[in-house]
This record gives structure tokens, C-alpha cells and sequence, in this order.
């Protein structure tokens, strides 16, 4: 597990958005029970999560006309019982971290991998996501 120091800011860049953190699989399972589209950044400490990850889903949030209901966050190996429970409704995809889901009534509909967002720029992932709202998102 990651020490709390190194990972609250990296937690903030989302939680200062608007992003409410995924903390339980209780959580996780209560949040994608709900109806409507649900927007899940699996956070982590690697480089390309700071570079382009995290700073792709905030633009993408913030220029998009259509957005999700909800906008959703936890941090691999810091929130391991969410993260796990996130995973698990996101089989058959290997764990990835950073990752960036969008759920639709519970349902998956959009994924970016690990691998989609290394060597990528933060405005490339945006607009990855915001056709993903367009086609998704009211």
C-alpha cells in the first residue's frame, strides 16, 4: 500500500473536481446499482496517470456538452477493497491502473486501459472520452 502522503494529493486533483471517491465495495456496488452513467478513474501513482490520465478525464469533464451522472474515483493500491470490486465489474479486462470506465445502469460501455492512455496526450484521452459521452451520456 501506498503511504497516505504520496497519495492524497494525487486523490485531490479529482476530489477538488468533483470526483467522490469509491472507498468500499459496498460503495462500488451501491454506486453501480444506480441508474444513469457512472464515470470511474481507477487513480494511481504511476507517471502516465499525472501526465495524461488524470489531467485527460478532468478536461474531458469540463469540455464535454454531454457528461456523466456521476463522476467516481479510487487509487490502486491504496483503496484495494474498492479497487478489487471495481474489477470485478470490469471482467474480463485484466487489472489496469490508471483505467477509466463508463458505466451506463450498471452496465460497462466504455473502457481505456493502461495500455490507451501510456504514450498518449491528455488531450487525446479526453477526446476518447468525450465521444464516449456523446454516444452514452444524456
Amino acid at each position: 500500500m501506498y503511504p497516505a502522503e504520496i497519495v492524497i494529493p494525487m486523490k485531490e486533483e479529482l476530489t477538488e473536481k468533483g470526483f467522490s471517491e469509491l472507498l468500499s465495495t459496498q460503495a462500488v456496488d451501491q454506486q453501480l446499482s444506480k441508474e444513469g452513467t457512472t464515470l470511474v478513474m481507477i487513480n494511481s501513482v504511476c507517471g502516465c496517470s499525472a501526465g495524461t490520465a488524470r489531467p485527460g478525464v478532468l478536461m474531458a469533464v469540463s469540455q464535454a456538452a454531454k457528461k456523466p451522472d456521476f463522476l467516481t474515483t479510487s487509487f490502486a493500491g491504496f483503496d484495494t477493497e474498492a479497487v478489487g470490486a471495481i474489477r470485478q465489474h470490469l471482467l474480463p479486462y485484466p487489472p489496469s491502473s490508471p483505467a477509466i470506465a463508463l458505466f451506463k445502469n450498471g452496465q460497462l460501455v466504455h473502457y481505456i486501459e493502461r495500455h490507451m492512455i501510456e504514450g498518449r496526450s491528455a488531450q487525446m484521452i479526453a477526446q476518447n472520452l468525450i465521444g464516449a459521452f456523446e454516444q452514452h451520456c444524456n
